[in-house]
């Protein structure tokens, strides 16, 4: 007799077939627990090799972490119980530099490399720090200055300033569930969605060029748009010369001291999907979380300037973020080159992605947390409160 096909196998670790996936459910419950692991498998990534040889540490068990008591809204439950009820896939937390607990769901590994989707943008940002401490880009210039093929956009006059802060006056809303509208077009654009006869630009740049003004002149209230930070990525190529993923490895990727090698998904012309494509391993995600909490410093190595850290988690404008919809769930928020701080005593700080991907750093506490889930809805504004609480206790906790 033999044994139980690979088919099988697979069925009995995630509940259904790997044919059942595709491109157009991946994001999806409950496919999307498999393919937030897997995106290479569904869409074209350009490699982010780390340092060969560097060896990973040890997991270290969450252990009775998880046992802890969690109390928000009235409701005392245990930290676990908030792991499942925010679909966790993957949590790593970090006190003064030193991974004290790893948490991950069945079927993950720690090779298991995760997909951040709008996390990436706050990666993204550290890589255009990393440029700006280079002088090769002046983040008073235009968009079009650097990308003349976006002279008929809205980008023509946007800064980089104003595309860093999401601060764009751009006719775009991110309808996440709308499959017809401009943002399903970006996906398609970005190879993220199946392609319609017609309806579909030949790259992401090609879509980008379509994109138009909204009401009011840049520089106004912050106006979250994923369109942005992939202009950046082509800000980036252009003023480095380089494709976005090689100046990544070589000068972020590799001084990190990053343990597996990451990528990140491409259009079809391999333009790198900035906005939301990075896939890495939560450890690795956790160290570029510590290296901003060092005030841009790993392994003793000075990765991007103190200068770029300090403007990104004290500056930003409180006035265009409460003119904005995200004060509905982060009321003292403020939003500064592609991170989110809190704005609270603490001074924590924080990437954010759809269905529940999080960086949180809170620099009082010494503390990171890197966080992957699947959460079924790609926006719920009580799971990121409730996410924010969980980072906010784990800090007291370590």
């Amino acid at each position: 007799m033999t044994g139980p096909t690979q088919s099988s196998a697979f069925e009995a670790d995630y509940g259904f077939a790997r044919s059942d996936v595709r491109l157009d459910n991946w994001r999806q419950a409950p496919w999307n627990v498999w393919a937030f692991r897997h995106v290479s498998e569904l869409i074209p990534a350009a490699h982010i090799p780390a340092t060969p040889g560097l060896i990973e540490d040890p997991s270290v068990h969450a252990g009775d972490l998880l046992k802890q008591a969690f109390s928000t809204d009235g409701e005392t439950a245990t930290i676990e119980d908030v792991l499942r009820r925010t679909s966790t896939d993957a949590l790593v937390v970090m006190k003064s530099g030193r991974v004290v607990a790893d948490y991950r769901a069945p079927n993950f590994t720690g090779r298991s490399r995760h997909i951040l989707f709008s996390a990436s943008k706050s990666v993204t940002s550290v890589v255009a720090g990393i440029l700006h401490g280079d002088g090769l880009i002046d983040l008073d210039e235009t968009v079009a200055h650097y990308v003349p093929e976006l002279k008929s956009s809205a980008y023509s006059d946007a800064s980089l300033h104003d595309v860093l802060d999401m601060r764009v006056s751009l006719d775009f809303e991110e309808t996440y569930q709308d499959p017809r509208g401009d943002f399903a077009r970006y996906r398609r654009a970005g190879l993220l969605e199946p392609s319609v006869p017609g309806d579909t630009p030949d790259s992401l740049i090609a879509f980008l060029a379509t994109l138009q003004k909204g009401p009011g002149e840049h520089g106004g209230p912050f106006h979250y748009c994923s369109p942005n930070s992939d202009v950046l990525g082509l800000v980036i190529e252009r003023a480095s010369g380089q494709r976005f993923a090689d100046f990544a490895a070589t000068r972020l990727w590799q001084p990190l001291g990053a343990r597996q090698d990451a990528y990140i998904t491409v259009d079809a012309i391999g333009s790198a999907r900035t906005g939301g494509g990075f896939c890495m391993t939560p450890r690795d995600l956790a160290r570029i979380g510590e290296m901003m909490r060092l005030g841009g410093i790993a392994n003793g190595r000075r990765i991007v300037s103190q200068d770029w850290v300090s403007d990104t988690i004290t500056n930003g404008s409180a006035e265009a973020w409460r003119a904005s919809k995200f004060v509905e769930w982060l009321p003292d928020g403020r939003y500064r080159n592609k991170w989110y701080q809190t704005g609270d005593a603490s001074g924590a700080f924080f990437a954010l992605g759809i269905h529940g991907q999080y960086l949180y750093v809170n620099p009082r506490a010494e503390v990171v947390v890197a966080k992957f889930s699947s959460q079924p809805e790609p926006v719920d504004n009580d799971l990121k409160r409730l996410n924010l609480a969980l980072f906010d206790t784990l800090a007291r906790l370590c």
